[in-house]
This record gives structure tokens, C-alpha cells and sequence, in this order.
């Protein structure tokens, strides 16, 4: 990746997340990472979602129908960085939720052998 892909991918994730600050409502969204096209058309947006009700994918598909006004916020931000604003596509990352249940695993065959210890 070069380094202005770098460069626009850390700028974008910046300001991707404070944008997304107004579409919180109760919920807590965070851009946890941004990868752009080389020809910087499309950006890759990935998110973070913690919903007190559980429901990602309510608040996910309240993103993706707001995407052209958050795109259009984004504009008004890196309209001297850039000719044209990368197209925005959201996802969800689940990392988070993958790194718990490999914890849980963990604690599992931890305990599993300390019972077959005694």
C-alpha cells in the first residue's frame, strides 16, 4: 500500500469516526479500520458496534441507508485532500466478538484441565 493510501485510509478513519458520533443515539460505533482502493474510488469501512438492546444489525442497516449523507459530511472534511470522495462500504468487524470466544475457549480447556488434574 502506498504511502498516500496510508495516509488517506488513517484520514478517513479519523473522520469517519467523528461524523459517526451523530448516528450513535445510544449506541456506541467505532470505525476500527479503513481500507482504500489504490485508485482510491472505494473505501472499506469496518465497524464496531455495541448495541445495549444487541442488535448490530439494526444500527448496521441504519448506517448503510445514511451512507450518501455521511459520504456527503465526509466531503465537506477532505474536499482539499482528495478530487473525489471514495466511495463509502460499510462492514461489520467482528473481531472483537472473535477474540471473546477464543478467550472463553481458553478459559474453558483451562478449567477442563485443572478438573482432570485432581
Amino acid at each position: 500500500m502506498g504511502l498516500r493510501v496510508e495516509r488517506l485510509s488513517s484520514q478517513l478513519q479519523n473522520d469517519l469516526g467523528r461524523i459517526l458520533q451523530e448516528y450513535q443515539n445510544e449506541n456506541i460505533i467505532s470505525v476500527t479500520s479503513v481500507r482504500v482502493a489504490p485508485d482510491l474510488s472505494v473505501a472499506r469501512v469496518y465497524v464496531s458496534i455495541y448495541s445495549e438492546g444487541g442488535d448490530q444489525q439494526q444500527v448496521f442497516s441504519y448506517l448503510q441507508e445514511h451512507n450518501k449523507e455521511i459520504r456527503g459530511k465526509l466531503a465537506g472534511k477532505i474536499r482539499n485532500h482528495v478530487k473525489k470522495v471514495p466511495e463509502l462500504q460499510f462492514f461489520l468487524d467482528d473481531s472483537a466478538e472473535y477474540v471473546n470466544r477464543i478467550e472463553n475457549l481458553f478459559q474453558k480447556i483451562k478449567e477442563d484441565r485443572k478438573k482432570s488434574d485432581q
